[in-house]
């Protein structure tokens, strides 16, 4: 079975975001899904999708600050600066990221670590809501 649709998520502020439970409530299909596999794409270059810790939100705040760090805004050698201070290094750090994750799942539940999230980065001041793609596919429960 392949079942595939887009989720558009509210808009957020800048920085890291569970989003896991979102996606989940968008997919009742999931259910019905007894092994199979969640691809989940992003459809934005300032934007990403990780997965990492999913209960100390100090994680991702941490996260937030080392990109920060790392990926600094008015870097003097940036050219694509006429969308503001946060375009450039928003579509860095997408790309150092990345635009996908894929889950697998098991009994009609994403097989996620027990400390495991989905997270939305939203590397813009304002982003705005941002649109998911979800492809599931997968062999459907018996019965």
């Amino acid at each position: 079975m392949w079942y595939q649709t887009e989720i558009r998520l509210r808009p957020r502020s800048r920085g890291f975001h569970l989003v896991t439970d979102e996606i989940i409530d968008a997919l009742p299909v999931l259910h019905d899904i007894e092994m199979g596999m969640m691809q989940v794409f992003i459809k934005h270059t300032s934007a990403s999708l990780t997965l990492n810790e999913n209960a100390d939100p100090t994680v991702r705040q941490d996260m937030e600050s080392h990109f920060n760090h790392s990926v600094p805004e008015r870097a003097p050698y940036y050219r694509h600066t006429y969308e503001g201070d946060d375009d450039m290094p928003a579509h860095i750090k997408a790309s150092l990221l990345g635009a996908s994750v894929t889950v697998p799942i098991t009994q009609g539940h994403l097989n996620l670590g027990t400390w495991q999230g989905i997270y939305l980065g939203e590397h813009r001041d304002q982003g705005g809501s941002r649109t998911l793609v979800v492809t599931l596919q997968g062999a459907p429960t018996a019965g």
